[in-house]
C-alpha cells in the first residue's frame, strides 16, 4: 500500500530502513482532508518554494526507484562458484589433474564453467525490470514552485508539492486531489480495475487504494480531464515505488537451486567420508601411502557426478525448446524445474483469467427483461458522439444494427460533472436525443419509461426498482450504464430533460473461454489455483464461480491487512479468491503459501503484479503484459491462456524427471561401484583397479548417460507436482548400491577362487563386469515398469551402447595395455557375462521394492517426486 505503514513493512523484510516520511502509523493519505494532510506534511495548499523543495528533497530523497547495486555479474559468478556442488566439482577437477588425468580434469572444469556461464546470463532480470519500471514513468511533471506552475524533473518531486495532471500524463507521484475537471485515470496496471476510474475531490474512508476516488497513484495514466493534487508520497513510498523496490531487491535461491545445493552437500559428505575411510584403512593395514592416496583421490572423482551440470543444462535447454513450440518463452532455465514442482498457482484476474476486453453482457429494458433497444441506442450514441472509452467500444462492437443509418446533428460530450453525454441524431426512429451515462444521473433527467404502449410515468417505486437492479447487476460483477431518449425537434431542443428511460446496458470483463478447462487441468495435475486481484471482491467472487473455484470465502485487501502472518497462513489454505489487494499484499500471500511448504507460481501482467512475480518461486507473465511484469517474470506465455501454463507444467515435470534419472542412476551405480572398490582395496593385497582405470570407468559411464535428456517420460510421472527428495534418493542408493556390490563380490570370488586371476587380469575382468552392469542397468532402473515394455529413447540407447562397446573394447586394444589391462580368457568372459545377466535379473526383481520405498504418500500437501524419474506405474 502507498501509506507509510505498508511501505515500511516491505523495507523491513528486506533489511532496509524505510525512507524518511510520515510515521508508519499514519492513516492512508486519501482518508485525510486536504488541510489535515497539509499539516501532516508540514506544508500549505498553494505549493512550495524552490528552496523548500530542495530541503525536502534532501530529507525524502529523489522520487525514483533505487537502482540495483553494481557488479551483479561478478557476484553472481562468485555465488555460484561457492555452491557446495560447484566446490565439489572444482575439487574433483583439481584432483584429476593431480593424479595425472589432465584431460578428465579439464573436462570437469569446462563443464562447470559452461553451466555457470549460462546461468549468469540470466542474472540481469532484476536490473532490466527496474529499468523498464523507471522508463514507464513520466520524465517531467507540472509542479507549482514559487507561485508558478513549471515543468520539473519527476525525480525532484517531494511530498508537499502541488502538481497538475492532464489527460495523457503518467501520474508522477501519489497525491490527494484538490480540484478536478472531468478527470479519469486508467489504473488497471496498479489495481486490476479494467475500467477507467473517475477521480474527484472529496472525503474517502476506504482503506484500499482501489477505492480511493480522491487520490492519484504513481504509474496510473490520465485518460481525460485534468486534476490539481497535493503530493503525499514519492520514491518507494507509493504503490508504484513499492513494486520497484521489490524488483531491485536481491532475489533468493529458487527451489531448484536450493535442492541442487542440498544434493551437492550430500555428495561432498559422502565423498569425504569414503575417501578418508579408505585412506585410513589402507594406511593402518600398512599399504603404501602414495598408492593409497592416489586410489582414494580416484574414488573421490568417481563418486562425483561431474556430468550433472551438462546433463542439467542440456535437459533444461531441450525443455525450453519444447516449451517454445508450445508458445512459452523461458528466461531462466531453472524455472522449468520450478514450474514442474509448482503446487499452487496464484493468478491475477485482468488479462490472465479474463481478456481485459470489456464486453456488453446484457441489454435490459425498463422492466428488467432482455431488450436489444437500449444497446442499439447506446451504440448510436457511442458511434456518433462517444468518448471511445472501453464501454463505448463494447457497445459499438456488439451493435448488430450498424449506426451508419444515423446522422449526427449535435453532440454533447460526456460531462464528468453531470456524468452523462448526449447526441442529437436523425435515423430510422426519427430525430432523437439519446442520453447515456451513470444510472443515477440519467434517472434524474427522466420523467417516463418505455413500455409496450409507448411511455408511462416514472415514479419513485419504478426508480427504486431500477436502482436495485443496478445493484444486483453489480453483485454479479457487471457495470451498468443507463440509456434514455426522447423525440427532438432540432438543435434548440437538445436539453437533457423530460427523457424517457429506455433501459440498462450491463458490461463485463468476461473470463476467457478456455479458463475453466485450464483450471480443471491444473487441478487434475495437483496444482491449486488462487485468484489474487486488485479488483472489487464482488467481481472476483463472480469470476471465481464462473471458472470453477470456491466462492465460499473471498478476502479483501483490508481484511488481509488486518490479519497477522500466522492468521494469514491459515486463511490462504482455504481461500481461493482475493480482491482489492495492494501489490505488496499479493507478495505477502505468496510468502504465506511458501511458509506452508508450497511451491508457488504467480501469473500476472500488470505493474501491481511485479512484487508477486518476484516473490513467487516461478513468475509467469503473458504477451501484451506491461514491460515491468514481463521483465520480472521467469517465463512469458506468448498465448495469454492458462492452457499454455498447464502444458508448461507438464513439460517442466518431464524435464525434471529426466534430470532425476541421471541423479538416481549415478547415486546408485557410482555409490555401489565405489563401495565395492573401497571394500576390495581393504581386503585385497593389491589395488582392485588403478586410479586411471577408475577415472576411465567413471568417464565412460557418464558418457553412456548423455542421452538421458532425450529419453521418454511416461504420462504417470508428470501427474503430480515434483520436487527433489534426498531421503528417497538415499534409500534407493542404499538398496541398489549394495546389490551392485554383492555381485561385484561374486565377481571377486569367481576371479580369485575359480580362475586364480593375477592383478592385471583381475582388474581387466572387473572393469568389464563393472562397465557392463553399470551401463546395462540404466535400461532397467530408468523405469518403474518392466524395461522391455518401456523402452529407452533412441538417443539414450545409442549413447549407452556406444559407451558399452568402447568399454568392452578397451582391454583388447593397445590403449588397454597402456592403462594396465590384460585381455581375460574366454571362460572368464563367459562367467562375467553370466554374472552380469544375473545382476540385471536381480535388479529387475528388487527394483519395485527400491522404488516403492521412495514413493511419496498420496496425501502429502507438497508431494515429493518418486525417484523413478520417468518411471511408469
Amino acid at each position: 500500500m502507498p501509506d507509510g505503514a505498508r511501505a515500511g513493512a516491505i523495507d523491513e523484510r528486506r533489511g532496509e530502513a524505510p525512507p524518511a516520511g510520515p510515521a508508519p502509523s499514519a492513516p492512508a493519505f486519501w482518508t485525510c482532508p486536504p488541510a489535515a494532510l497539509a499539516v501532516r506534511l508540514g506544508c500549505g495548499l498553494d505549493g512550495l518554494t524552490a528552496a523548500e523543495a530542495t530541503r525536502r528533497l534532501g530529507r525524502y530523497g529523489p522520487n525514483a526507484d533505487r537502482s540495483p547495486p553494481p557488479g551483479g555479474g561478478v557476484r553472481a559468478v562468485l555465488r555460484r562458484l561457492l555452491e557446495p556442488f560447484a566446490l565439489t566439482l572444482i575439487t574433483a577437477g583439481g584432483l584429476s589433474v593431480f593424479t595425472g588425468d589432465w584431460a578428465g580434469g579439464l573436462i570437469i572444469i569446462a563443464i562447470l564453467s559452461l553451466s555457470i556461464g549460462l546461468d549468469t546470463l540470466q542474472e540481469g532480470h532484476a536490473v532490466r525490470a527496474a529499468e523498464a519500471l523507471r522508463r514507464s514513468v513520466a520524465l517531467t511533471a507540472e509542479a507549482r514552485r514559487d507561485g508558478t506552475f513549471r515543468a520539473v524533473p519527476v525525480e525532484s518531486l517531494v511530498p508537499g508539492d502541488l502538481i497538475r495532471v492532464r489527460a495523457g500524463d503518467i501520474v508522477p507521484a501519489d497525491a490527494l486531489i484538490l480540484e478536478s475537471t472531468g478527470f479519469t485515470a486508467a489504473e488497471a496496471a496498479l489495481t486490476g480495475e479494467p475500467y477507467p476510474v473517475e477521480k474527484h475531490p472529496g472525503p474517502v474512508c476506504a482503506k484500499s487504494p482501489a477505492e480511493a476516488s480522491n487520490a492519484l497513484f504513481r504509474g496510473a495514466v490520465a485518460q481525460s480531464g485534468q486534476a490539481l493534487a497535493l503530493v503525499a508520497g514519492t520514491g518507494r513510498m507509493p504503490v508504484f515505488g513499492a513494486a520497484a523496490a521489490a524488483l531491485s531487491a536481491v532475489e533468493g535461491p529458487s527451489p531448484f537451486q536450493r535442492d541442487l545445493r542440498a544434493f551437492g552437500l550430500l555428495i561432498a559428505r559422502l565423498t569425504l567420508a569414503l575417501v578418508l575411510g579408505v585412506l585410513v584403512v589402507r594406511v593402518v593395514l600398512g599399504r603404501p601411502f602414495l598408492d593409497s592416496l592416489l586410489f582414494a583421490v580416484a574414488l573421490a572423482v568417481g563418486l562425483t557426478p561431474e556430468f550433472l551440470p551438462m546433463i542439467t543444462t542440456v535437459t533444461l535447454a531441450r525443455g525450453a525448446l519444447r516449451m517454445a513450440r508450445q508458445k512459452v518463452i523461458v528466461k531462466r532455465l531453472a524455472a522449468i524445474h520450478d514450474l514442474g514442482a509448482m503446487t499452487v498457482l496464484c493468478t491475477d484476474k485482468t488479462g490472465t483469467l479474463t481478456s481485459a476486453a470489456i464486453a456488453l453482457a446484457r441489454s435490459l429494458g425498463p422492466a428488467g427483461a432482455d431488450d436489444p433497444r437500449p444497446a442499439r441506442l447506446g451504440a448510436v450514441a457511442a458511434t456518433l458522439g462517444g468518448d471511445r472509452s472501453p464501454l463505448d467500444a463494447a457497445l459499438i462492437l456488439a451493435d448488430r444494427d450498424p449506426a451508419g443509418a444515423w446522422r449526427l446533428i449535435e453532440q454533447k460530450p460526456f460531462d464528468y460533472a453531470r456524468r452523462t453525454g448526449a447526441v442529437l441524431a436523425d435515423g430510422p426512429d426519427g430525430r432523437l436525443l439519446i442520453v447515456k451515462g451513470a444510472p443515477e444521473a440519467v434517472l434524474e433527467r427522466c420523467t417516463d419509461l418505455r413500455d409496450r404502449a409507448g411511455a408511462a410515468p416514472l415514479g419513485q417505486f419504478e426508480r427504486a426498482a431500477i436502482l436495485s437492479r443496478v445493484r444486483a447487476l453489480a453483485e454479479e460483477g457487471l457495470r451498468s450504464i443507463a440509456v434514455a431518449a426522447r423525440p427532438a425537434a432540432g438543435r434548440d431542443d437538445a436539453a437533457q430533460t423530460h427523457l424517457v428511460f429506455e433501459g440498462l446496458c450491463a458490461f463485463a470483463d468476461p473470463p476467457k473461454p478456455t479458463a475453466a478447462a485450464a483450471l480443471s487441468d491444473l487441478a487434475a495435475a495437483g496444482v491449486r489455483v488462487k485468484i489474487l486481484s486488485g479488483d472489487d471482491p464482488v467481481v472476483v467472487r463472480r469470476l471465481a464461480g464462473l471458472v470453477g473455484l470456491s466462492t465460499d470465502n473471498v478476502l479483501s485487501g483490508p481484511e488481509v491487512a488486518a490479519l497477522s502472518d500466522a492468521a494469514l497462513a491459515v486463511q490462504v489454505r482455504r481461500v481461493d479468491a482475493f480482491g482489492r489487494l495492494a501489490p505488496d499484499q499479493k507478495a505477502r500471500i505468496v510468502e504465506a503459501l511458501q511458509g506452508g511448504g508450497e511451491v508457488v507460481g504467480f501469473l500476472g501482467d500488470g505493474i501491481n503484479d511485479a512484487p508477486g512475480l518476484r516473490a513467487a518461486d516461478i513468475g509467469l507473465s503473458v504477451a501484451g503484459a506491461s514491460g515491468v511484469a514481463q521483465a520480472a517474470a521467469d517465463m512469458i506465455l506468448l498465448a495469454p491462456d492458462l492452457e499454455v501454463a498447464a502444458a508448461g507444467v507438464a513439460e517442466g515435470r518431464r524435464t525434471f524427471a529426466n534430470i532425476l534419472k541421471y541423479i538416481r542412476m549415478g547415486a546408485s551405480s557410482n555409490f555401489g561401484n565405489m563401495l565395492s572398490m573401497a571394500l576390495a582395496s581393504a581386503a585385497l593385497p593389491f589395488l582392485p583397479m588403478l586410479p586411471m582405470q577408475i577415472l576411465l570407468n567413471n568417464l565412460l559411464y557418464d558418457l553412456s548417460e548423455v542421452g538421458i535428456p532425450f529419453d521418454r517420460v511416461r504420462p504417470e510421472s508428470v501427474a503430480r507436482p515434483q520436487a527433489w527428495d534426498m531421503a528417497a534418493l538415499l534409500r534407493f542408493a542404499a538398496v541398489m548400491g549394495p546389490l551392485s556390490s554383492l555381485f561385484d563380490g561374486l565377481t571377486f570370488a569367481a576371479l580369485l577362487l575359480v580362475f586364480g586371476a593375477d592383478e592385471e587380469v583381475f582388474r581387466s575382468a572387473w572393469f568389464l563386469e563393472s562397465m557392463a552392469t553399470q551401463i546395462l542397468v540404466i535400461v532397467v532402473i530408468r523405469t518403474r515398469g518392466r524395461f522391455w515394455r518401456d523402452r529407452p529413447s533412441a538417443a539414450l540407447a545409442a549413447t549407452a551402447l556406444v559407451a558399452l562397446a568402447a568399454a568392452l573394447a578397451v582391454p583388447f586394444t593397445p590403449l588397454g595395455s597402456t592403462l594396465g589391462f590384460e585381455p581375460p580368457p574366454p571362460a572368464m568372459l563367459a562367467a562375467i557375462a553370466a554374472i552380469t545377466l544375473a545382476y540385471l535379473a536381480a535388479a529387475e526383481a528388487i527394483k519395485p521394492f527400491a522404488i516403492g520405498a521412495a514413493a511419496a504418500p498420496a496425501d502429502t500437501p507438497a508431494p515429493r517426486l518418486d525417484t523413478t524419474g520417468g518411471a511408469s506405474r
